[in-house]
């Protein structure tokens, strides 16, 4: 709602547009769920308390685990309540509300939550850890990454960056070549002819002397010539691009009588036909499919999937979030980690929501990504506040309303940003802790053998004599460490 205000108050009182930033933005959602987390914390404890709303820790279940955590019985839980209110209270003040991917990361967040409120507040009422049962918890998150997989299948929200960059030319020699005396010559004209004084200055300068492209300031101005013609409304005619191929979706756009009305594809049409007569010249916009998965690593591999990206992101909101779950055994551990991994890819968000940025690393670009900065801000207070009464000894669990709901807003950034594959990096302690547990099955039916002394990975290090403090600082650290692996393979190309 600040945004709006800010927006509207902004031609009177020019100094609020400040407001409008997403760094400011972001900034100050994550201090305002932090503030708001803390200010609900104690009365949202003392009614847990007082209808006796807390963890039943029963001895039956390990009985070494059971004398380490025998304090804690009755610990408040649904503890997720506070985290999901303030992320929701941040984003209602700092958010844009007409941004389609934050709505969609925030619809993740929320039915996560109630399946997880749901298994919490069973629990409770049999006073045991069997809240609901596997497949109804599974059907929630079915329906969770269901919702995401049909709306990403079906709104691309990937562009590409249409700008020309010194990193579009291919060949500056036949570029300058090409422009100024090249075939077609109709095309070269046209495109000649609206690139401006200056930039054709530059152009003859480099044509009568080639050493001058070794000047960063000459080939800027050749290129901001280029970006010129982009805007151009009048660049195609028929018969001068008659018989060169044009990619299917612009010949629809020029077909289509508002096809140049709006700048976005009038910028796409006419980057195309630069491309099309400057094929060795300049390199092709990379417009992957928005169901296509890039490969980090590597500068344009990418996996098509299609229809099958609609699995595959529930399948990463499924793995996710049970990951955060499993992880969510000890004070501080799962929120701590959380925060790690939101702020990690709140940073890539505003990354890949930048063109220049993005083209840079390489990266897909996601125009809308600007907003999940603002979300990952919500996230990052939101987790801090909780921990602030989550910390060792911990005041209030978040149960599964709060495991379920993070975990689904790590997912959603992933898949909201392009950077799917670098989820297991980013939550790579999450992917530690689930491993732990599908080895230790795996072990047990296979051989009769455990290979821990207790799965998840943290309660082995627990019953093996780590304090519990000890675990979980050094857990974090782990998960900070896979966080600054995650951002320097951004740059690995």
């Amino acid at each position: 709602m600040l945004y709006y205000l800010a927006e509207w108050l902004t031609p009177s009182f020019n100094i609020l547009n400040v407001l409008t930033y997403h760094t400011v933005r972001a900034g100050a959602s994550a201090i305002f769920a932090f503030l708001f987390c803390l200010l609900i914390g104690p009365p949202v404890i003392r009614y847990l308390r007082a209808r006796k709303l807390g963890q039943p820790i029963k001895k039956e279940h390990v009985a070494a685990l059971h004398e380490i955590h025998k304090g804690k019985s009755g610990t408040p839980t649904m503890g997720g309540i506070l985290i999901l209110t303030s992320i929701l209270f941040a984003l209602l003040l700092w958010g844009r509300l007409d941004n389609r991917l934050l709505w969609m990361a925030v619809m993740v967040c929320l039915i996560l939550g109630a399946v997880g409120f749901l298994d919490d507040y069973i629990k409770l009422m049999r006073k045991h850890n069997s809240g609901l049962s596997a497949r109804a918890k599974l059907t929630g998150q079915l329906v969770a990454g269901g919702i995401l997989g049909i709306w990403l299948y079906w709104s691309p929200i990937t562009a590409s960056p249409v700008n020309f960059s010194a990193r579009d030319v291919l060949d500056w020699q036949k570029l300058v070549q090409e422009l100024h005396h090249g075939n077609p010559d109709q095309a070269m004209a046209r495109i000649r002819g609206r690139m401006g004084p200056a930039s054709l200055g530059a152009l003859n300068a480099l044509q009568q002397d080639p050493a001058l492209m070794a000047d960063p300031g000459i080939r800027s101005t050749l290129l901001q010539g280029l970006n010129t013609v982009l805007s151009s409304a009048d660049l195609y005619d028929p018969d001068a691009w008659q018989g060169i191929e044009l990619p299917s979706s612009i010949e629809s756009l020029l077909s289509s009588a508002s096809g140049t009305e709006n700048l976005s594809d009038r910028k796409r049409i006419n980057r195309a036909l630069i491309e099309a007569v400057l094929p060795g010249a300049v390199a092709a916009s990379r417009a992957h499919s928005h169901t296509s998965i890039g490969v980090p690593g590597f500068k344009d591999l990418f996996i098509p999937l299609g229809p099958l990206y609609i699995l595959f992101v529930i399948f990463v909101i499924i793995s996710i979030s049970n990951a955060v779950n499993l992880t969510d055994g000890l004070d501080g551990l799962a929120a701590g980690a959380s925060t790690i991994s939101i702020i990690t890819y709140a940073g890539i968000a505003y990354i890949v929501s930048r063109a220049d940025w993005s083209r840079y690393l390489y990266l897909t670009f996601v125009p809308e990504a600007s907003e999940l900065f603002v979300f990952g801000g919500a996230v990052l207070g939101a987790g801090l506040g909780f921990l602030w009464y989550n910390c060792y000894p911990a005041q209030v669990f978040m149960g599964d309303t709060g495991s379920l709901s993070l975990g689904g807003a790590i997912g959603a950034m992933a898949l909201l940003t392009k950077q799917e594959l670098l989820l297991p990096v980013v939550a790579g302690l999450f992917v530690l802790e689930t491993l732990s547990v599908v080895l230790q099955v795996a072990s047990f039916k296979l051989t009769g053998k455990r290979l821990f002394r207790m799965a998840p990975l943290h309660h082995h290090f627990e019953i093996s004599g780590w304090q519990e403090t000890q675990v979980t600082t050094r857990f974090l650290i782990i998960a900070l460490l896979f966080s600054l692996m995650s951002l320097g393979a951004l740059k690995l190309r």
